[in-house]
């Protein structure tokens, strides 16, 4: 895709702080981190989302981000790590190339997750049976 800045990120067009790369994988520091060390993994092929990448090369991608979640915990001293990955604008994708965020997290760094909402167990169940039925 000539206009995706991770494409042009991934092949050097655009300069980041490179922390991994292998022949089909690219990996590089967030510029607006939620803690120090937060990374994204993105396919230099171009992918939109999860659902547009075949699931061969989804499954060694996710190897990469394994790999690298041991890193920068391990090197960081990161109790814990939040994966992130948002699929379409409505979930807040911004950048329209897949990419797996490795996010770092601290006591007391203030990063909250989403808040859930309370379901009846009858909703519940309609919602778990319309999916079953659907795959």
């Amino acid at each position: 895709m000539p206009d995706c800045i991770f494409c042009k990120i991934a092949t050097g067009e655009i300069p980041s702080y490179k922390i991994y790369e292998d022949d089909d994988f690219f990996a590089f520091l967030d510029i607006q981190p939620v803690n120090p060390g937060h990374a994204l993994v993105i396919p230099k092929k171009h992918y939109e989302n999860l659902l547009d990448i075949p699931q061969n090369i989804l499954c060694e991608m996710m190897g990469v981000v394994q790999k690298l979640s041991k890193t920068i915990t391990e090197v960081l001293n990161a109790p814990g790590f939040n994966i992130g990955i948002n699929n379409k604008k409505i979930a807040g994708q911004s950048f329209f190339h897949l990419h797996v965020h490795i996010m770092p997290r601290f006591e007391g760094d203030g990063y909250k997750l989403w808040p859930g909402k309370v379901k009846s167990k009858e909703e519940l169940q309609k919602i778990a049976d319309k999916i079953k039925n659907s795959l």
